[in-house]
């Protein structure tokens, strides 16, 4: 009885509205990014559609096949529809639905039943239109509802958008990991040729007694191990080239002929914001909010529970004994049943539909208030990632040049012979990892430049 009271004042002091009113919570991150994330940026993601950002036609065509074909797209836009029509059956009924109707109905009653003693055969036409079980709201129940339900429609939609684009980045991802180990595969086929080269000149080297055993098993174990790497790089490109055609939802066209990996021309020029101007710009922030608002608009629904409906039930026409006379003057009929329910006891449910609601709404809250922090941080390693990346490159590249400087020099002095050979194995060694970590180094920039563009919420629907 106590929370009846509290609430039917509430309704009272509301203008007759039990939904309480929303106030969108506060984010729960810092005001700043971390230091080691630098949010400078020439373009704004949010404004760059993902064409531009993706300069290479290879990949936008597989980016859009996939926007097409790709299943989980399709569920989210069925998804979309499903709540769209579920928001159109809540309209609805704010709003009196009126059927047009024809009957006609004949009876015989027998003659020890009727007044006159003999049988009486009665015929009934009726036409006319009708307004059936009207709720007056009242309390605002069918309007929290109805606003439960576009809200939960918003969600759909910007959850939608969220997985658009993570789709967009995922593709661009794959795509990235199939030219990194086609690369590496190529560097790894010429390696195996060189190798296959010096452990042949090691043989006749040693067949005329320059060279010992161990500098040929030495040429002979590289030149295996090579092969073992190139099978294991095939096998990794071709489960990538898997990844890709699931993520695409069929085949993919030929994958040569577009540009080489360092030839992208992908740039993570992307400027971050503030987090509270950035993060709730997000399609999967803003889907949690709006889960947060249809939350909160059930409580309402669930409030007016306690309280009395008004049903409307009427009939307007004509009604007549004779078909021909159906459309006669003073042939009219109408018929006007309002009815009045008031709940006296339900053990407790509209109570336990009013705590579930709220109960519901701290989950939803909660919710909300996780997906800002795991945006925050994703773009915050993001954009650490971004900025040591580049500098992680140039190391890695300048790397490579001088383990090909030292390969040349220990060649030169094994043919010289003033090294064994075990010191031009070293060198190959070190030039051949140098060069994968080359390449695996720029690939992860290019994929961070991807999820980055996903993380501040990039792209438009085109």
């Amino acid at each position: 009885m106590h929370k009846l009271s509290v609430i039917v004042l509430g309704a009272a002091l509301a203008g007759c509205s039990l939904m309480p009113d929303y106030r969108r919570p506060e984010p729960p991150v810092p005001a700043q990014w971390p230091q080691t994330a630098q949010a400078d940026g020439a373009r704004e993601a949010i404004a760059l559609e993902w064409r531009d950002f993706f300069p290479d036609p290879r990949l936008q065509n597989l980016i859009a096949t996939a926007l097409e074909h790709n299943r989980d797209m399709r569920i989210a836009a069925a998804r979309v529809g499903e709540a769209r029509a579920l928001y159109g059956i809540a309209r609805a009924d704010r709003l009196p639905g009126i059927d047009a109707a024809a009957g006609a109905a004949s009876s015989r009653t027998p003659g020890d039943l009727s007044s006159t003693g003999r049988p009486l055969t009665s015929h009934r036409y009726d036409a006319g239109f009708s307004l059936l079980a009207f709720e007056l709201d009242f309390w605002g129940r069918v309007k929290s509802l109805n606003e439960a339900a576009l809200s939960s429609y918003l969600a759909s939609e910007e959850a939608r958008r969220a997985l658009r684009l993570s789709l967009i980045a995922e593709v661009a991802n794959a795509y990235f990991t199939h030219l990194e180990l086609e690369e590496r595969a190529r560097l790894a086929v010429d390696t195996l040729n060189s190798r296959g080269e010096t452990r042949m000149m090691v043989n006749r080297r040693r067949e005329v007694g320059l060279a010992g055993d161990l500098d040929f098993l030495a040429a002979d174990g590289a030149y295996q191990l090579t092969r073992a790497e190139l099978a294991n790089l095939e096998r990794q490109r071709a489960a990538a080239i898997n990844a890709l055609t699931l993520l695409v939802g069929r085949e993919p066209a030929d994958l040569t002929g577009g540009r080489k990996l360092a030839d992208q021309g992908v740039v993570p020029d992307l400027a971050a914001g503030l987090p509270s101007e950035v993060l709730l710009k997000r399609p999967d922030v803003l889907a949690a909010e709006n889960r947060l608002i249809a939350a909160n608009a059930n409580i309402g629904a669930a409030r007016a529970a306690f309280l009395p409906r008004i049903t409307l039930t009427a009939g307007l026409g004509t009604a007549s004994s004779a078909l021909t006379g159906l459309f006669d003057a003073g042939s009219g009929s109408w018929n006007f049943q309002p009815a009045l329910r008031f709940p006296l006891f339900d053990a407790g449910r509209a109570a336990a539909g009013v705590d579930l609601a709220e109960a519901r709404k701290i989950v939803a809250v909660a919710e909300y208030e996780k997906a800002i922090q795991q945006a925050f941080r994703e773009v915050a390693d993001l954009l650490a990632a971004r900025t040591y990346l580049v500098e992680q490159l140039r190391a890695q590249q300048s790397a490579e040049t001088s383990q090909q400087q030292r390969l040349r020099l220990a060649d030169a002095r094994y043919k010289a012979g003033i090294s064994s050979y075990l010191e031009v194995l070293d060198a190959q060694r070190e030039l051949f990892s140098a060069q994968q970590g080359t390449v695996q180094t720029r690939r992860a920039r290019f994929s961070v430049a991807a999820q980055l563009y996903k993380a501040l919420g990039g792209g438009g629907e085109r």
